[in-house]
């Protein structure tokens, strides 16, 4: 019986519009298990890695990020949102820029909702970045940092970056300008909270950098990445 089947199949397979291929290949995509997906996008290339930059708000993630991407030419993974590009942002550099609709149409490893927008990272976002070179970076809350780290294991290197005064931390985001208002909002949010503490779940895993001096900080990250690049130059 299912021989049969699979015969008066292969012999339709002509006659199927290209509007059933594309709704077949999403299901199959939307129902593969995580394994697959790795498979399917590639990230389980030997010897790809991906550093991992998490840290309460203020830490100074986008600057190590930054500071990587000048010194080391490490790409900068580029995660989706569906809020409203702010002026100079440009899509597929700072963001990829999403309806609600087209958000969708991505698979994420972790995705969120902050202020009614959708924010997340994805399995093609990530391919494209290894397809650039096989270490490249993210900046992630600590819940993103966890779904990575149990997602992609030893693949993923991450940096906790924390600050020894919470109050160095305030002044931070003042400067970048953040309103008095806004300050208030995020130091009182849960996840602000959450990000202050290295989580539980990373605590073995984790680099643990203290971002009160910049060049104290510099010359971790440069010890971290003259061990890095070499352990993926040998893979």
């Amino acid at each position: 019986m299912w021989i049969t089947l699979l015969i008066f199949l292969v012999e339709k397979i002509s006659e199927i519009e290209e509007i059933a291929y594309i709704q077949l290949y999403f299901f199959i995509l939307q129902h593969v298990t995580i394994k697959d997906k790795q498979y399917y996008y590639g990230v389980e290339k030997m010897g790809n890695k991906i550093i991992v930059i998490t840290g309460a708000t203020g830490t100074g993630k986008t600057t190590v990020s930054d500071y990587l991407k000048t010194y080391y030419h490490v790409p900068q993974v580029i995660t989706h949102t569906t809020r409203p590009a702010r002026k100079g942002e440009v899509d597929g550099k700072d963001y990829y820029f999403e309806t609600d609709r087209s958000f969708f149409d991505n698979h994420y490893l972790e995705n969120v909702v902050y202020s009614g927008y959708h924010y997340g990272s994805s399995y093609e976002g990530l391919e494209r970045g290894w397809q650039r070179c096989r270490l490249v970076s993210i900046v992630l809350d600590t819940k993103g940092a966890i779904t990575y780290q149990q997602k992609l294991g030893d693949q993923v290197v991450i940096l906790y970056l924390t600050v020894s005064d919470q109050d160095g931390l305030i002044n931070r985001l003042k400067k970048r300008g953040d309103t008095n208002e806004m300050v208030r909002q995020r130091i009182a949010s849960e996840e602000y909270q959450r990000d202050l503490k290295l989580p539980e779940a990373l605590r073995a895993k984790a680099h643990v950098i203290l971002n009160d001096d910049w060049q104290l900080t510099r010359n971790q990250i440069d010890n971290l990445m003259h061990k890095l690049t070499e352990s993926v130059a040998n893979q």
